[in-house]
C-alpha cells in the first residue's frame, strides 16, 4: 500500500485494507520509471513509495540495476542522510553531480558505491501530499549538470505519477510493489544474444576467453577459452555467479570490479591468481543490459603491480559488506549513547523493517535500558529495566553468552521463555543481539517486528555483523558520556553558582562550554560584594581542557583573595600575573578587573590583554571601553596593570565577555564587535537575564562553538533600588 505524508500534519497514513481495491490495469509504478530514464537517459532508478503508518521510504520497484546494489537503502528513514530522504524533507529535487559531490555531501553512500556516477532525487508529492519518491543515475561520464530539460522532464513526470496515486488513494486502489525491470540475458539463445551463428563460432575460436554476464552477474554465455582459463567447463560455468562457481575468485574484490563497472558504465580490470600460480587478466566492458567479459593470461610482475593481494578464500557477499560499511559510516557520527539510540532507529530498523529496538545495558548486576524507539507503549520497555542478570530471559541470555537469539513468532518466544511474559511488547518477532566490544559484553540490542518475521541464514549474518558495530560505538558512547558528566560537574564546581544580590547592581551571567573537544574550558567570571561596593572579573585561560579549567579555578580564587586583603585594582592583577609566572604554567590569561561603587556611580577597571567591554549609557548609547591596561597574565613578571576609571549612571548597562562571545572562524572581528555593540543599543532596555540569552542567541554561538564564551552582565540601579 502507499504511505502519504500529509503536509500540514507532517504524518504518514496509510490507507485501510479494508476498503475496497481495485487492480491498476497496468504497472504504474515501472512504466513511469522507465519514461523517466528513457526521457533523459539514466541507465537506472528506483521509486520510493512511504511505508503506510510509519516515516519510511520503501523501495517498491527497481530498474537498471539488480536490487542489490540498493540493498541498505531498501528502506530509508525520512530522516537518514540519503538522497531521497532529503528530496522528500525538502519537497524538492537533489542533484548528485559525481564522486566530489556524493563524498562531499553523502559520504556514508560514497564508501559503499564509491563508483563515478551522477545520481537525482526527486520528491512524488502534490500540493497536498508527499506519497514518496524517485532515484535515477547516470554514468559518471555525462555532465557533472543537470539539464533544464533533464530537471523538467523529472520533475514533471514525478508531478504525473504523484496525481496518479492521489487518486488510486482516493478511490481504495492498492499501488503495491513492482518486479524490477531487469532483462537477463538467457543462457539458451547464445545465437540470439551474440548474432549469427557463424559470429559464434568465430568467438569460439579466439584463444582469449569470452563471457557475457547479465546484471545479476550470472554467465549466459562463455565460450571454450573462458572453460580452459577458469578450469570448469562451459557448462559449469552457464547460469552461474562468476565469483561462485569459481572459487579462487570468491573475493569481494572481484566483484566490487563489475558492480563498478555496470553502476559508472565504465571498462574495469582486475587482476587475479588461479592457484598455484597462474595470473589471470580480467576486463569487463558494461552495457546497460549487462557486461563482456575478456580473459587472457597476465605476466607475474604486471599482476603483482596491479593487484598487491591475493584473493581471500571466500569471504562475505557484498551486499552483506554494504550494509556494514554504511552503518559503519554512520556510527562515526554518534557521540552519546542517546545519539546511538536514535541512529540505530533512524538507520538500522528501517533498513531490516524492524519497527522497534532498545539498548540494553549492565550495571551492578541488573540490565538498563540505555534508549529506546518505536514502542507503540514506551511503559512495555519497562520489564527490562533492573531485571537481574541471573533472569531466566533471552535479553540477559544474549548479555551473558555472547550468542545472538532470533525468534521468529510469538508462539516460538513464549515456548522458550513461558514465565517473563515477552510478548507483552505488542510485538511478533524478535532479534537478540549481543553487544560485544574489546572483547567482553557490554550490552545488548533488541529489535523488535510488529509481525512474525524470519530470519534466513544471510540475514542473520547482517544482523551479527552490525551488532559488533553498535557495539563499539555503544562503548565509546558510554564512555564519552561520563567524561562529558565529569566534565560539566568540574566546570560547575569551579564557576559561581549563583550570583549575588548586591544593592545598586543587578547582574547577570552565561557560560557556554566549546562544542567541540571536552566541553570544558578556561572562561570565568565572578561577582563578589566589598564594603561600600562589589568587585567583578572576567577572563580567559587559553585553551578549553582539564588543564586550561584547574588553571582558571587557582586564578579565580587568587583574585578574591588578593581582593579580601584589600588591594586596589591594578596590585589584584599583578599580583595574579606574578602567581601564575610562579605556577610555572605555559598557559597564558586574559583578565578584566572592575571595582564597583554604585553608591557614587563609578568603577574602576583593570585590563590584561582582555577584550574591552561594552558599556551601554541610559540614553542608549553603546560606547567600546578602551581600557588602559597590560599584557596577558603569565608572560612577564614585571609587567603592570594601569586603571581607567568610568562614570556607571543609573540605568547604564556595562556588558563583559571573552572572545568565544564574537570570534568565529573567517570572521572579521571589529565587525563582529560592532554588531554585538548594535544589538546592545537596540534590545538594551530588556530585563538583564532576558538580554543576556539574546546576545548569546544573536552571537551565532549558540549551538556550534570552537571556543567558551562567557557574559558577565552589571546593570547600574538607582541607590535604593
Amino acid at each position: 500500500m502507499v504511505g502519504v505524508s500529509d503536509q500540514t500534519s507532517d504524518q504518514t497514513s496509510g490507507r485501510q485494507s479494508e476498503r475496497r481495491a481495485a487492480p491498476v490495469g497496468r504497472p504504474l509504478l515501472s512504466l513511469t520509471l522507465a519514461a523517466i530514464m528513457d526521457d533523459v537517459g539514466a541507465h537506472s532508478g528506483a521509486v520510493y513509495l512511504l511505508a503506510p503508518g510509519e516515516q519510511v521510504l520503501e523501495m517498491a520497484v527497481m530498474a537498471g540495476l539488480p536490487r542489490a546494489f540498493a540493498a541498505p537503502w531498501e528502506r530509508v528513514g525520512l530522516s537518514a542522510p540519503v538522497p531521497v530522504a532529503k528530496a522528500v524533507r525538502d519537497r524538492r529535487l537533489v542533484w548528485v553531480g559525481g564522486e566530489e559531490d556524493m563524498a562531499r555531501d553523502y559520504p556514508r553512500i560514497a564508501v559503499v558505491l564509491p563508483y563515478p556516477f551522477a545520481l537525482a532525487a526527486v520528491p512524488v508529492a502534490t500540493e497536498r501530499a508527499v506519497y514518496g519518491a524517485i532515484f535515477v543515475t547516470w554514468p559518471g561520464t555525462r555532465p557533472a549538470e543537470l539539464s533544464d530539460r533533464e530537471r523538467d522532464h523529472l520533475t514533471a513526470a514525478c508531478g504525473r505519477l504523484a496525481l496518479r496515486l492521489e487518486r488510486a488513494a482516493e478511490e481504495g486502489h492498492p499501488v503495491r510493489p513492482e518486479p524490477d525491470l531487469l532483462a537477463p540475458a538467457s543462457a539458451a539463445t547464445v545465437a540470439g544474444t551474440l548474432g549469427a551463428v557463424e559470429a559464434v563460432r568465430m568467438v569460439a575460436r579466439l584463444p582469449y576467453g569470452l563471457c557475457a554476464l547479465d546484471l545479476h552477474g550470472r554467465i549466459s554465455f562463455a565460450n571454450a577459452s573462458a572453460g580452459e582459463l577458469l578450469g570448469l567447463p562451459v557448462s559449469a560455468l552457464l547460469g552461474s555467479h562468476l565469483w561462485a562457481c569459481v572459487p579462487w575468485l570468491n573475493d569481494p574484490l572481484f566483484e566490487d570490479r563489475y558492480r563498478a563497472a555496470l553502476l559508472g558504465q565504465q571498462v574495469t580490470s582486475f587482476v587475479a591468481l588461479r592457484p598455484p600460480a597462474d595470473w589471470l587478466s580480467f576486463r569487463l566492458y558494461p552495457s546497460t543490459n549487462g557486461l563482456s567479459l575478456r580473459i587472457s593470461r597476465a605476466r607475474s610482475a604486471e599482476a603483482t603491480g596491479r593487484t598487491g593481494q591475493r584473493p581471500g578464500d571466500g569471504g562475505s557477499r557484498l551486499v552483506t559488506m554494504s550494509h556494514v560499511l554504511n552503518l559503519s559510516g554512520a556510527l562515526t557520527k554518534a557521540v552519546g549513547v542517546q545519539d546511538v539510540v536514535q541512529l540505530v532507529a533512524d538507520e538500522i530498523a528501517p533498513a531490516v523493517g524492524s519497527q522497534a529496538l532498545v539498548l540494553l545495558g549492565s550495571q551492578g548486576g541488573r540490565l538498563h535500558v540505555l534508549g529506546h524507539r518505536g514502542y507503540p507503549d514506551p511503559h512495555a520497555v519497562e520489564r527490562f529495566d533492573g531485571m537481574s542478570l541471573t533472569a531466566q530471559s533471552p535479553g540477559v541470555h544474549a548479555l551473558s553468552s555472547g550468542v545472538p537469539a532470533f525468534f521468529e513468532s510469538r508462539r516460538q518466544m513464549e515456548r522458550l521463555y513461558p514465565e517473563q511474559s515477552p510478548t507483552q511488547d505488542g510485538m511478533a518477532a524478535w532479534a537478540y543481539l549481543p553487544l560485544i566490544a574489546s572483547g567482553r559484553p557490554v550490552g545488548t540490542c533488541v529489535l523488535a517486528y510488529a509481525e512474525p518475521h524470519h530470519f534466513p541464514a544471510d540475514e542473520r549474518a547482517v544482523l551479527t555483523s552490525m551488532s559488533g558495530l553498535i557495539a563499539q560505538a555503544l562503548e565509546r558512547a558510554r564512555l564519552y558520556d561520563v567524561k562529558h558528566q565529569l566534565a560539566h560537574g568540574l566546570q560547575a564546581a569551579l564557576l559561581p553558582p549563583s550570583l549575588p544580590s548586591l544593592p545598586g547592581i543587578e547582574a547577570a551571567a552565561r557560560y557556554l562550554p566549546a562544542t567541540r573537544g571536552m566541553e570544558i574550558g578556561g572562561d570565568f567570571y565572578d561577582l563578589a560584594p566589598t564594603p561600600g561596593g562589589a568587585v567583578a572579573v572576567i577572563g580567559d585561560v587559553q585553551g578549553h581542557n582539564v588543564t586550561a579549567a584547574g588553571l582558571m579555578g587557582q586564578i579565580r580564587t587568587a583574585v578574591r583573595a588578593y581582593t579580601t586583603v584589600g588591594q586596589p585594582p591594578e596590585e589584584v592583577m599583578s599580583s595574579t600575573n606574578r602567581l601564575l609566572m610562579d605556577l610555572g604554567s605555559e598557559l597564558f590569561a586574559s583578565c578584566v578587573y572592575l571595582r564597583l561603587d554604585p553608591a557614587h556611580g563609578q568603577a574602576v577597571m583593570a585590563r590584561a590583554g582582555h577584550p574591552p567591554p561594552l558599556l551601554r549609557r541610559p540614553d542608549g548609547q553603546v560606547r567600546v571601553l578602551d581600557l588602559a591596561g597590560g599584557p596577558l597574565l603569565g608572560i612577564d613578571a614585571a609587567a603592570t596593570y594601569p586603571t581607567t576609571q568610568v562614570s556607571l549612571a543609573p540605568g547604564s548597562v556595562l556588558a563583559l565577555y571573552t572572545d568565544g562571545l564574537i570570534e568565529s572562524p573567517g570572521a572579521d572581528i571589529e565587525e563582529a564587535l560592532a554588531r554585538l555593540a548594535g544589538r546592545l543599543t537596540e534590545i538594551g532596555d530588556q530585563p538583564l537575564e532576558e538580554l543576556a540569552d539574546a546576545l548569546v542567541r544573536h552571537s551565532g554561538t549558540e549551538l556550534e562553538r570552537v571556543d567558551d564564551v562567557a557574559l558577565l552582565l552589571l546593570r547600574s540601579l538607582e541607590t535604593g533600588d
